[in-house]
């Protein structure tokens, strides 16, 4: 979620994945610190990237009723770092310093917040990696299969290209470089994608903003022409947006298919309408669920045995206990059976006056 990172491959080395006690064939795992023992009140701090994302409103609304439900001594508090990197430094001194019991991270960025999980491990506070994995000695991780949503990008958009994807040429908008995420899903992504079409043009995303998204799009319609771009790959639906809007701007009708990820509702319009061809939907309930359970235990004292199903290795820690989820492809084809069903959405919220249309064509309404 840009040209190829050069360190992606020894970032996306360390993220080995078994199910067993040791990464990769190597021993030792991330020690748990000697924090309180069970009793008494238990304070969880949850520290999100930002406010505007589903991170904050999907995840956030999860995971503090799952903490509850599993914990009703336990306080919850949640704080938004507004894509700031100092302001979520700020934010983890805050919690250390009231104590917290233990605390739930989706690192702003995940070099930058090392330091700040180094000193939480050095107070006795446990950290569970959310969603992304931050460096430095993490407890725990919880997110999805980064390699298969990547896989499930590149599969659909040789889907979309058909007959035509033999010689097609693609723009790959990736993500942050400095996100271990981007470097998985990219990798996952070139499984597919490479020998099968070619690169035109690949960039980095910076801070996964969709006006960046756009501005490298439209550089990559100036280098390579309009009608010489046969497919997009994007790492997520925020991405496509600014694409999508780029390739507006030069006038590309009909627009080539387009990827993404999270399955936002103004995502999911836009594949009722053609705009976007798929995006990657990931549960969000298990993954806060999961987090949530993983707070509790380690806020208790306790061991993830019952919990974790994984180990992965980031570029400072080995072994870490880790549960890693299945994401799930959505195209018009299957929207009701997915982000429906599971009461993400409803067909009257996806289907507003702007697209009735549309939603009729795609079976949606009547």
């Amino acid at each position: 979620m840009r040209a190829r990172p050069r360190g992606a491959a020894v970032l996306l080395a360390g993220l080995c994945m078994v199910a067993g006690p040791a990464a990769c064939g190597q021993a030792g795992g991330a020690r748990e610190p000697s924090g309180p023992a069970s009793g008494g009140e238990v304070k969880i701090g949850v520290l999100l990237p930002d406010n505007t994302s589903r991170l904050y409103h999907f995840d956030k609304p999860l995971i503090e009723k799952k903490i509850h439900q599993l914990c009703p001594e336990c306080t919850v508090e949640t704080v938004s770092a507004e894509h700031d990197v100092a302001t979520q430094q700020q934010q983890m001194d805050a919690m250390i310093t009231k104590r917290v019991r233990v605390l739930i991270l989706d690192a702003v960025d995940s070099k930058s917040l090392r330091a700040p999980v180094e000193s939480a491990r050095a107070a006795g506070i446990p950290v569970v990696a959310y969603d992304r994995l931050v460096e430095g000695p993490v407890s725990s991780y919880v997110s999805f299969d980064g390699e298969r949503v990547g896989r499930l990008q590149g599969e659909a958009l040789l889907q979309a290209l058909g007959d035509k994807a033999h010689g097609a040429q693609i723009v790959m908008m990736n993500g942050a470089s400095t996100d271990p995420n981007s470097a998985w899903f990219e990798q996952g992504a070139l499984a597919v994608l490479k020998g099968r079409v070619k690169i035109g043009k690949a960039y980095e995303t910076a801070g996964w903003r969709p006006e960046n998204a756009n501005l490298n799009m439209s550089a990559a319609i100036s280098a390579l022409g309009a009608d010489h771009i046969d497919g997009v790959y994007s790492a997520n639906d925020g991405l496509a947006a600014g694409i999508i809007s780029a390739l507006r701007a030069a006038k590309v009708d009909p627009l080539p298919p387009i990827t993404g990820q999270d399955a936002e509702l103004s995502a999911i319009q836009s594949i009722v309408k053609g705009d976007q061809y798929m995006t990657v939907y990931k549960p969000f309930k298990p993954e806060a669920d999961t987090a949530a359970a993983m707070a509790v235990a380690l806020g208790r004292g306790k061991k993830l045995d019952g919990i974790t199903t994984h180990t992965v290795n980031s570029p400072t820690t080995r072994g870490i206990p880790a549960v890693l989820l299945t994401p799930v492809s959505v195209t018009v084809h299957n929207i009701r059976n997915t982000v429906v069903k599971d009461g993400m959405y409803t067909i009257d919220q996806i289907c507003t006056p702007k697209f009735a249309s549309a939603c009729r064509a795609a079976g949606l309404t009547g």
